[in-house]
């Protein structure tokens, strides 16, 4: 009896992470079994994509590639059948499998995106009416903006029910794309902030919460084939590294990276590919969206591994912090996206790899983002936000996501989770059987966990890789066994001085002044504490640029809350003052480099902001 389409997808979902003799010729044979099926399911067809991928970035031979990628290519065609069998199409809209080459999609997506999608694809996309024009909230926005730039429509907004939205909107834009032009109305608004004039067109624009819906076609842009061939391909024929055979204080310790800066053309080429990526996965960075192609980097870390970095334009940036996104291309296939914020020697890190390649070496890769992100950001404290551990996080919860960081080295940052997780260890080491319980895990995910550079153990990392078995599978890494070792490479738990900071605790201490001092009123504390800092710096702001007294604004309303200011030393105000300046500065890495060399700044934020 020959094998059922699910015993053969079964037995390539097994095939694509098998490697040495034999193995691609196992692999090949397979893929042209299957790829000879007439698919009549949506669900099988989705797992044949998802392998195919997977194997695209982690290929076992040289001679599977081009087979590999004529299925990519064609894959539409699939599609294609399935929707014309009727079949439910919602299995591809999923925010783990959408994407794919002959599907649809649709979003709400703020201007920029919004700008760049009609760019990009201007006969692909569209507003997506449907519910949109009889929504209640929705006609209140659009009573509110549409009138800026149509004729007349005050004559019906502003006293009228059942607007015909839509009759309004053919009206005036003729022939030309409905989305081409909205863009174009809200590109030729007035407005008011000079400085950053993108920022309220935004807002103005993100109002109206336009639905838009594009047909991806055999786009490049698809998930399906948004891959690019790389200089050199990597090919496996060992097993895959797991997180087991890596050790983090090893590879931290190792050289850095080299990165090559791109050109402004190369830069623009590396934020379009990762706006498709994002955009085909219903994601969306502030990074990734609005990132600076003259600050982009890129890092080849061996193993088909390479790595593109950058930061945020200065009209762009954060008040206080720095901004570093990025993503990473296995053998030409972006598999993860990454962020990274810091503000002196600490960055939180955002470290986010896509469903599809999850079983593809991912602490290796992860180990290797934190090596180029401490050397591009000169970083000594990592932390990990609580969703990435499990807070409100179900995936990460299932996958035991605490332990993958925990058994790299990660301490908590509270002393009782960390204790917490002492006793867990203890219970793992005791009893095989043990498993952690999820009410467990959602506890240890309440708070940060926090990797320092200066606690780690090369030693004791070399102790526990060695006693661990050469293979964990996800079930393990979710409910660890008794092979976990005493000998881990976690700190010993010892507090760390950005344990309990956050600049949020920073933002909320000065709105607890402006409520109690300035009456609620955001415009008097800023000109009060510009007025505050400059005396006490010695600084005459009307001779900076526009940009430049935008970050004295924000640093002010944080460096008015420091008693003695001006007494700071000399060289103390100088180095403070060329901080400010190089915050809105070409070199957003330039600013954060300036912030971990003022220790008396440091002091100052870390008692206002724990």
């Amino acid at each position: 009896m020959p094998p059922t389409l699910d015993d053969l997808l079964t037995r390539l979902e097994t095939a694509k992470g098998q490697f040495g003799r034999g193995a691609a010729a196992e692999t090949k044979a397979l893929l042209g079994q299957i790829s000879a099926q007439d698919f009549k399911d949506a669900h099988a067809l989705l797992r044949f994509h998802e392998a195919l991928l997977f194997l695209r970035a982690f290929p076992q031979a040289r001679s599977l590639v081009p087979h590999i990628e004529r299925l990519l290519n064609t894959f539409h065609q699939r599609i294609g059948k399935i929707r014309d069998l009727g079949r439910d199409m919602s299995v591809f809209d999923d925010f783990d499998t959408s994407g794919i080459a002959g599907t649809t999609m649709q979003d709400t997506l703020n201007f920029t995106a919004a700008r760049w999608l009609a760019d990009r694809i201007p006969r692909n996309v569209e507003i997506a009416g449907d519910d949109y024009w009889n929504d209640y909230d929705a006609e209140r926005a659009m009573g509110q903006t549409w009138p800026r730039f149509i004729p007349l429509l005050r004559e019906d907004s502003d006293v009228e029910a059942n607007i015909p939205w839509r009759s309004w909107l053919d009206a005036a834009r003729g022939r030309e794309r409905d989305l081409a032009w909205f863009i174009r109305r809200f590109e030729q608004l007035p407005v008011f902030d000079r400085v950053h004039p993108e920022r309220e067109r935004d807002e103005l624009y993100d109002s109206l919460r336009i639905p838009i819906r594009w047909h991806l076609n055999n786009l490049k842009l698809s998930r399906t084939r948004n891959w690019i061939r790389p200089r050199q391909f990597y090919f496996h024929s060992e097993p895959l590294l797991t997180r087991s055979q890596v050790s983090l204080a090893e590879e931290l310790a190792k050289t850095p990276p080299r990165f090559t800066r791109l050109s402004r053309r190369e830069g623009e080429r590396v934020m379009e590919t990762i706006r498709e990526v994002m955009l085909v996965r219903y994601r969306e960075l502030y990074g990734t969206t609005l990132g600076d192609p003259r600050s982009v980097v890129r890092a080849d870390l061996g193993r088909g591994v390479g790595m593109h970095f950058w930061n945020l334009s200065p009209s762009r940036r954060l008040p206080l912090r720095a901004y570093v996104a990025g993503f990473t291309l296995k053998n030409g296939v972006p598999i993860n996206y990454i962020e990274a914020i810091g503000l002196g020697e600490w960055i939180e890190v955002g470290f986010n790899t896509f469903y599809t390649y999850r079983q593809g070496e991912t602490a290796w890769i992860y180990a290797q983002a934190l090596r180029s992100l401490r050397a591009l950001m000169g970083a000594t404290t990592i932390s990990v936000y609580p969703y990435q551990i499990g807070q409100n996080n179900d995936e990460a919860l299932d996958s035991g996501a605490f332990w993958f960081y925990r058994k790299l080295g990660f301490r908590c940052g509270r002393a009782d989770l960390e204790q917490l997780a002492r006793r867990e260890e203890q219970r793992i080491a005791a009893d095989r059987q043990y498993r952690t319980p999820r009410k467990t895990l959602k506890s240890l995910a309440e708070a940060h966990v926090f990797y320092e550079l200066d606690r780690s153990r090369p030693s004791a990392a070399k102790a526990f890789t060695e006693n661990r078995a050469p293979h964990r599978s996800a079930e393990a890494l979710r409910h660890p066994k008794s092979s976990f070792s005493a000998n881990s490479e976690a700190a010993e738990g010892t507090p760390g001085p950005w344990d309990t900071f956050s600049t949020r605790n920073l933002a909320q201490r000065v709105n607890r002044r402006m409520a109690r001092e300035f009456g609620g009123d955001s415009v008097r504390i800023r000109e009060a504490s510009v007025r505050e800092v400059s005396r006490a710096l010695g600084i005459n702001p009307a001779r900076w640029t526009p940009v430049e007294r935008r970050s004295l604004e924000n640093w002010s309303l944080v460096l008015a809350l420091i008693p003695g200011l001006k007494r700071w030393s000399p060289e103390e105000k100088r180095d403070l003052i060329a901080i400010i300046r190089s915050q809105s500065g070409p070199s957003e890495m330039r600013y954060l480099r300036l912030t971990q060399r003022h220790a008396r700044l440091r002091k100052e934020l870390l008692r206002l902001g724990s």
